[in-house]
């Protein structure tokens, strides 16, 4: 597994990328290509529940926005935090009242990974619920002095149309830090090294944008081989 890093202190920019496609062994997968005949299979390691959809968010869930940033290359942007290791997840965050999802979803993306370069692709209609285990739902509550079950999330695809330089770990500036490491990952390895608590979120995330990733005649991202 080869890890390359960058950081520029008087420009405020940290980049930490783990490249998972150099490990022949277990990653061996990466080398398949992708095409519309063959398209992209998601096998989760576990398995779990489907994931609860509804219309809006139900009471006693925090409304949040979550992103699927994909390259190029048709592989999705996912980030190890900084306190719970090995902990790898794509950017989400809450949304304030009264805020345009969309609009919150752009806002997240650029707070956590510094990404301004990305284009709208598709959103997710319905909202998708998770309940936080009892440990993360009193740490988290202790932290924002509430009392949420869980998040309800509104999802959205995104194509990335940067340079990988714009990638900052530290963000906009503008919040704390959330993450140490990133990776591009196949949509099956997303769902592979998301919490068990998320898993079923990500599996139903993946397979509703899956379409987008395998159309080739009405294609919205370039294909390349790595």
């Amino acid at each position: 597994m080869a890890v390359t890093a960058s950081g520029f202190i008087a420009k405020l920019v940290i980049s930490v990328r783990i490249d998972f496609s150099l490990d022949p062994v277990k990653f061996s997968c990466l080398k398949r290509h992708v095409s519309a005949s063959k398209p992209l299979v998601v096998r989760s390691v576990a398995l779990s529940p489907p994931a609860r959809t509804v219309e809006s968010p139900p009471v006693g869930y925090r409304k949040n926005v979550g992103i699927c940033l994909v390259s190029p290359c048709r592989k999705i942007f996912t980030a190890s935090k900084i306190h719970v290791p090995d902990t790898w997840q794509m950017p989400q965050g809450g949304a304030d009242e009264g805020e345009d999802l969309r609009n919150a979803a752009f806002r997240e993306l650029r707070e956590e990974t510094g990404v301004t370069s990305a284009e709208f692709i598709a959103e997710i209609p319905n909202w998708l619920t998770y309940d936080f285990p009892r440990q993360v739902k009193d740490k988290l509550n202790r932290k924002w002095r509430t009392s949420y079950k869980g998040q309800a999330q509104k999802w959205f695809l995104f194509k990335f149309t940067g340079k990988e330089e714009e990638i900052n770990l530290l963000g906009d500036g503008t919040a704390k830090p959330e993450f140490k490491v990133w990776s591009w990952m196949l949509p099956e390895q997303v769902v592979e090294h998301a919490v068990y608590f998320k898993r079923p979120v990500y599996e139903h995330v993946i397979k509703h944008f899956n379409p987008y990733f395998v159309d080739e005649e009405n294609d919205s991202f370039n294909s390349c081989n790595d």
